[in-house]
């Protein structure tokens, strides 16, 4: 497992359509292997926004930006985007490494 601090971490924020949620959450869940099958993929997490509910977060961790990047433009993110598209109505993408990482107490002991 890669060290916490060379992980890269992708944020999606995903707006869906009103009343396509339950789609893109089970169509999300379906297709999750596209993302985590991948050998550079550590892991993703799919949340829903307590603010909005037409919003989701996507957040994936991965070994290095060059695994993402080559996932990014691979055959497989393009059939998973295809088959969410139809319940997005928008959404941003940010990408980031992590600086520090202080695990809790509770983990730590």
């Amino acid at each position: 497992m890669a060290h916490p601090e060379e992980v890269f971490r992708v944020l999606l924020r995903v707006e869906t359509h009103p009343g396509k949620q339950d789609d893109f959450e089970r169509t999300w869940l379906e297709i999750g292997n596209a993302v985590t099958g991948d050998p550079a993929n550590l892991g993703q997490w799919l949340l829903r926004s307590t603010d909005e509910d037409h919003v989701y977060y996507i957040i994936s961790d991965w070994t290095d930006e060059a695994g993402f990047r080559t996932f990014e433009h691979s055959a497989e993110h393009v059939t998973h985007r295809e088959r969410l598209h139809p319940y997005r109505s928008g959404g941003s993408m940010a990408t980031m490494r992590i600086v520090r990482h202080l695990p809790s107490a509770r983990a730590a002991a």
